[in-house]
């Protein structure tokens, strides 16, 4: 195996526990329409238990994707992590207050009480997506930081990348491209909790609800990802020279990467479509609930595609705004060849680990939520 095809390999396994972080963010959709779903306290307890039982499989694979960057990469995650962690605490601490949210709110006692508790649920719906959203889009619009190799012999602090301002993250929230994709993935997260729903609670009211809202959301989100994606394929992009490694401004660079690959075309292509399949046929047949499988496929694989996009074809996958320069390739950024072929060996392991998500996410949607659940106290939250 030789040095780039590991660093393409690893590329792909982040790129694809990113795609599958994003499709998992219905759960974060999902506490986002609590209050617009959920009209009656019977309603909100089902949404709040179906999100619930999958809540861990989010959180875990935004670890996940954050120690597979520190692994392969080491680079991208001293710099974005190391220095855009407002962003970064900012989108953990909205996890963090999720997770407190569920196992709290139905305590005896809680001092809060149960309504606040759902109030941070639903501050977990918005923040987690819009913030998400913005990170992956600095992979494309590029951030303000700066690498200096030459630190690494200063005894006092061998740190080799810096911030360039005070932002420390919360800058890439003034680019408004970066709003544009984080309000494309809050909507989109919103379509699929809604199909999630349709799919996992036996409840009349509910499905009519969440067909309301995908409505409205299906189109806010064409209208931000489409602005999204006309910006990325007729704007410049970060090429990098493939003798030189000097990186420079291409005009329609991701365009070419896609035209120039048509296996990740075809991918982005499928993707698109099924998610478009999967939201159309569930809102013109009343009893099709089977929509969150399409546009969850669907959505995996086209930001799959989107992340290919953004690493490969001699491209900078983290650009820097403040030096060109420091912008950060796969080569330049990557762990040694012998770390990332001993991981090789290591990730033959994750079918069996996916596998197991398979099982123990069927053993939990064996029977739709329901009412009678509800009555009997069997509900955990």
């Amino acid at each position: 195996m030789s040095y780039t095809f590991l660093q393409q390999y690893w590329w792909f396994v982040v790129s694809l526990l990113g795609a599958i972080l994003v499709f998992l963010l219905f759960v974060q959709g999902g506490n986002s329409l609590l209050f617009t779903v959920g009209k009656t306290e019977q309603q909100r307890k089902m949404l709040i238990n179906s999100t619930g039982r999958k809540w861990e499989f989010t959180f875990t694979t935004l670890v996940t994707f954050g120690g597979g960057f520190f692994a392969s990469f080491p680079l991208f995650y001293s710099t974005s992590f190391g220095g855009a962690y407002w962003l970064w605490m900012l989108i953990l601490f909205s996890f963090v207050l999720q997770a407190v949210s569920y196992e709290f709110q139905s305590k005896a006692g809680n001092l809060l009480g149960k309504k606040t508790y759902r109030i941070f649920l639903v501050i977990n719906g918005v923040v987690g997506p819009l913030l998400l959203g913005g990170a992956v889009a600095t992979f494309f619009t590029g951030s303000a930081f700066y690498i200096n190799r030459g630190h690494l012999t200063d005894v006092t602090m061998p740190v080799i990348s810096g911030w360039a301002n005070a932002g420390h993250g919360l800058d890439a929230l003034l680019d408004p491209w970066n709003v544009v994709l984080g309000l494309a993935v809050f909507f989109l997260a919103r379509i699929l909790g809604a199909l999630y729903f349709i799919n996992n609670i036996d409840d009349e009211a509910i499905a009519r609800q969440s067909r309301r809202s995908i409505t409205i959301d299906t189109a806010l989100f064409l209208l931000f990802f489409l602005s999204f994606l006309g910006r990325l394929l007729l704007g410049e992009g970060y090429a990098v020279h493939p003798d030189t490694a000097v990186i420079y401004m291409e005009p329609y660079k991701y365009l070419h990467n896609l035209l120039e690959m048509p296996v990740v075309l075809i991918l982005f292509l499928v993707g698109v479509v099924a998610v478009l399949f999967g939201i159309g046929k569930t809102l013109l047949k009343k009893n099709f609930d089977k929509g969150i499988w399409f546009a969850g496929a669907g959505t995996i694989v086209t930001v799959l595609a989107l992340l290919l996009t953004a690493g490969y074809h001699h491209t900078a996958y983290y650009p820097s705004t403040a030096d060109l320069q420091s912008s950060l390739t796969l080569a330049n950024s990557c762990s040694s060849r012998f770390t990332l072929q001993v991981m090789f060996y290591v990730s033959l392991l994750v079918p069996f680990v996916l596998a197991y998500i398979v099982y123990a996410w069927r053993s939990l949607d064996l029977h739709k939520i329901n009412q009678k659940e509800m009555d009997s106290g069997e509900h955990s939250y």
